[in-house]
């Protein structure tokens, strides 16, 4: 294909809208050739940063008006299914906002219309994959230098939680994310998981218990624990020590200007995930356009979005009974490559 890829965004809220100003302005081999968005004013201002692109309130219309090469869904997971299925009947390349689907009956639906493909075509917004410190991180834990990974530790926080805010949705919206990682830095498959929830930050609204801490266990035996807080006021943080047998290694500390002043030291956090993660959804994105024209996916598919389905529900289970839930999947079908071994797999 020598054309650029003809992309429609369905969403053009605040991932939406990101997507559509890096296709315009920073990746290569692509347009912004459809904006499916039901709010006006949404569209409106997503439609600035795209001059030429289409503006539907559909999917189906966009598919039936426009000339589509590929989609990106960045609504809300509920919404995912009704443009995943038209869009795997259509045979164009989807990249498809993590989580995949609020619940494993859904993600199983989504992995059996796929397969009636001759090859993949979903790719799901797991991010973190490309970003430059993980991919170090990997690289070291795969390389053996510092000896064998032992645990994790990681820290998820967010400034503050919207009113939307769920106990359970920090698990399936948020943790989603951990819940990928860890498997793919470890090597092997999330075994089970275990919620704990501290004293309670009474900045929360009174329905969310936050924060909360989770216990991942892989097959191979690696522990992780995840504080998982989205009222802890100072800025968007993500960071992962790694332990090993000959020393430990970190990502995740802010970086850029320094202060030394007035008797004090300061450095800027990062306030939302946009900057934090900008150059892991830049590299996400163009390796995905890159890929949709050589007719492949890159990156964490339909699979991987199904296994962190399950571990949610697990995770969401051990919530409310405060118990250890083991994490059981159906055989990974070979349509999705060979299973992941309780060594590193490389993606």
């Amino acid at each position: 294909m020598t054309e650029d890829i003809r992309v429609a965004v369905v969403g053009a809220g605040l991932m939406g809208t990101d997507h559509i100003r890096r296709i315009t302005t920073r990746t290569t081999g692509a347009v912004i050739a459809a904006i499916v968005e039901p709010d006006r004013n949404r569209a409106a201002a997503a439609a600035a940063l795209a001059p030429g692109a289409s503006v539907r309130t559909r999917f189906d219309e966009a598919l039936e008006l426009d000339s589509i090469d590929a989609v990106i869904i960045a609504t809300p997971a509920a919404f995912h299914e009704p443009v995943i299925f038209p869009a795997l009947d259509a045979g164009i390349a989807i990249l498809c906002e993590k989580p995949l689907t609020d619940d494993s009956e859904s993600a199983l639906r989504i992995l059996d219309a796929e397969q009636r493909l001759s090859r993949p075509h979903i790719q799901v917004g797991f991010m973190r994959r490309f970003d430059a410190e993980y991919q170090q991180l990997k690289a070291l834990i795969d390389s053996g230098d510092a000896g064998a990974l032992l645990a994790l530790h990681c820290a998820h926080r967010n400034p503050s939680a919207p009113p939307s805010a769920t106990t359970a949705g920090m698990i399936i919206d948020s943790v989603a994310h951990e819940l990928d990682i860890v498997p793919w830095l470890a090597g092997s498959p999330l075994a089970s998981i275990e919620v704990r929830f501290p004293r309670r930050n009474s900045l929360a609204a009174d329905n969310l218990r936050d924060p909360q801490l989770i216990l991942l266990e892989t097959e191979s035996g690696v522990l992780a624990d995840v504080e998982m807080s989205v009222n802890i006021q100072f800025g968007y943080q993500v960071r992962t020590e790694g332990v090993f047998e000959r020393g430990v290694a970190e990502i995740g500390r802010p970086s850029g200007l320094a202060q030394w002043r007035a008797g004090s030291f300061t450095t800027a956090e990062h306030a939302t995930f946009e900057t934090r993660f900008a150059g892991a959804y830049d590299v996400e994105v163009q390796r995905w356009i890159d890929a949709t024209r050589r007719g492949q996916v890159d990156g964490p598919n339909a699979w991987d979005g199904y296994l962190v389905a399950v571990a949610a529900e697990a995770g969401v289970l051990a919530q409310t009974t405060g118990s250890r839930v083991e994490i059981k999947t159906v055989p990974k079908p070979a349509f999705y490559g060979a299973p992941l071994s309780a060594t590193a797999e490389a993606q």
